[in-house]
């Protein structure tokens, strides 16, 4: 099945540009011209995938993806910032996205990080085996796609449900940052290893009982990350 696109830009011009570039890859296309419309948007339809531009009229992109992560965990979201200071990369990291782009953009690349965000959240759902991974106190249920800790569920983006996912399996192995990238955005990620970073870093939010000193999300020094298993 196709995925199925919401582009939320206030400027037409960009808009129109990237969908025609997306349905021209057989992309399903929305499109939205303010933060509301976009939310009003995902609310009504069965959307896989959300362009999120930040500077938007009213309530801004940040806000937008807060509340699209808070109602839809699975959705996948890429971020366009005009701006090139990594601070408002970093920010819509945090606030939740699973990449961003800066305008101006190649059109290929931003189909490619479509595809490469599609196939890592189909990668989730087309799983048919009722497996379940234990990492004491976490259990992952890798038919439902969903994380727990204590026996309680803990909401994970598509993103940061990959990491853990690979970690789990992988218990004691140190990845380099090059390692998660490629086996969680894909070879043909085209951005830097930073995204690796913030994303451990809303894990760890998430998961560890004090983030500052995480006891299960290890950093390796000069390496990457490994995970502890504390079974």
């Amino acid at each position: 099945m196709n995925k199925s696109i919401l582009i939320v830009e206030d400027e037409t011009s960009i808009r129109k540009f990237i969908r025609i570039n997306l349905e021209r890859n057989g992309f399903n296309v929305f499109e939205a011209g303010s933060g509301e419309e976009g939310i009003d948007i995902a609310r009504k339809e069965e959307i896989d995938i959300v362009i999120l531009d930040i500077m938007l009229p009213e309530i801004d992109g940040f806000q937008v993806c807060k509340i699209l992560r808070d109602e839809f965990p699975s959705l996948g979201i890429i971020m366009l910032t005009a701006k090139t200071q990594d601070i408002d990369k970093i920010m819509g990291l945090e606030y939740g996205t699973d990449d961003y782009i800066t305008k101006p953009f190649n059109p290929t690349e931003l189909v490619l990080r479509v595809k490469s965000l599609g196939r890592r959240i189909e990668a989730i759902d087309n799983v048919e085996t009722n497996s379940i991974l234990y990492s004491k106190p976490f259990k992952v249920d890798i038919y439902s796609r969903k994380f727990y800790k204590d026996n309680k569920e803990i909401e994970l983006t598509p993103t940061e449900y990959a990491i853990a996912k690979i970690f789990i399996e992988n218990p004691g192995r140190a990845f380099k940052r090059d390692e998660i990238l490629n086996q969680v955005w894909g070879y043909d990620f085209i951005g830097d290893s930073k995204i690796v970073d913030v994303n451990i870093r809303r894990l760890r939010a998430k998961i560890e009982d004090n983030p500052s000193e995480p006891m299960f999300i290890q950093t390796v020094w000069g390496i990457g990350y490994r995970w502890k298993d504390k079974s």
